[in-house]
């Protein structure tokens, strides 16, 4: 008698969510490990372009057209000509996790040779616990083959649930547009295997193009902002996320896991279009960074949307002296809110 496979983990708990302005070939790559699962594909751009995906997977997908049809005056909060317009699709999944990947990111090996499986090292890392309250020298102790190291307090072994998966990329790195000039050939060729929580109240620049997130927990926050075009700033939509997602996860005592897994990143984008659109973010994020390293939430805000919104307010308040911009990004951080909670009613708190 043959063993029947086990069921992908997840499998009807997780979508897929995918930005991209063209064919979707890539996913041939990932067929192993895609196929079982839900795709969510937010087409950018040009509307009317027919966007192909290869036979076998379950998806659907959306256009501008379909965004404006379905959150009718608040798809403003939606950016248009920028990856940013992932968030979409975190919007209108009705699952559980969201998996976001980038169409220029293809399965990595491990040192070994092996293919790796990324969606199951996210799940793995969303499924265990986080450690942000005290850091273990020996990194995730909820791996295998791993504990918390003498000394570490016994009263915060718990750990606290996992919010957001991090993972990293080998070959082209997450640059910014100064260090790809000045280093155009550099690639990241080190696997190191590792998983480790990110301290309570310290911040990180989050990638989204290899990122796993629990959409209960923290859903409503992962908001890519305004970006592209029509914006004076591109480049910037999940690291916006990942700073306000942080500090709200910090408060609402959540976990932020980075490290494995790892994708291979296969193209590197042009350098001086990237300049043009990180300019004023470059400068910007000098006043931004230590906005969020001093925000503050107060008790009354103990749901993700109360937290949201405050910080809203907060960023249109402090930041808003720094650029109109960011009182026009607080709206539509507001907006976006009220969008999430009309398409999630069941949630909206």
């Amino acid at each position: 008698m043959t063993a029947t496979a086990p069921p992908p983990p997840l499998k009807d708990d997780l979508d897929i969510v995918i930005p991209t302005i063209r064919n979707l070939d890539f996913l041939e790559m990932w067929r192993p490990f895609f196929q079982p699962y839900h795709l969510i594909i937010v087409q950018d751009g040009d509307p009317s372009k027919t966007i192909k995906v290869p036979d076998g997977f379950d998806y659907e997908l959306y256009n501008r057209n379909d965004i404006n049809k379905i959150l009718g005056p608040k798809a403003s909060c939606i950016s248009f000509k920028d990856s940013a317009c992932r968030c979409f699709g975190y919007m209108v999944s009705k699952k559980k996790y969201i998996y976001t990947i980038d169409d220029d990111c293809f399965v990595a090996k491990d040192p070994s040779g092996k293919d790796i499986n990324a969606l199951e090292q996210h799940i793995k890392n969303l499924l265990s616990p986080s450690t942000p309250h005290f850091f273990n020298t020996l990194y995730d102790p909820f791996r295998e083959g791993t504990d918390f190291v003498r000394g570490y307090p016994f009263s915060l072994r718990e750990g606290v649930p996992t919010a957001v998966s991090h993972g990293l990329w080998l070959n082209i790195p997450d640059y910014d547009a100064p260090t790809q000039l000045v280093k155009p050939l550099e690639r990241n060729t080190r696997y190191v295997d590792v998983v480790l929580t990110i301290p309570k109240g310290t911040l990180f620049p989050m990638c989204g193009m290899n990122l796993g997130f629990d959409r209960d927990l923290i859903g409503p926050a992962m908001y890519f902002g305004l970006m592209g075009d029509g914006q004076p700033i591109g480049r910037y939509d999940d690291m916006w996320a990942g700073w306000c997602t942080k500090v709200i996860c910090d408060h609402l005592g959540l976990g932020v896991k980075t490290g494995l897994p790892y994708i291979w990143h296969s193209k590197a984008s042009n350098p001086f279009v990237n300049l043009k659109k990180e300019y004023k973010g470059i400068f910007w994020q000098e006043e931004i960074i230590p906005f969020f390293q001093s925000a503050t939430l107060s008790k009354d805000s103990t749901t993700v949307q109360k937290c949201y919104l405050e910080l809203a307010k907060q960023v249109r308040e402090k930041l808003g002296e720094v650029d109109p911009y960011f009182v026009k990004l607080a709206d539509a951080m507001e907006t976006w809110i009220e969008a999430w909670d009309e398409l999630n009613p069941a949630k909206a708190k």
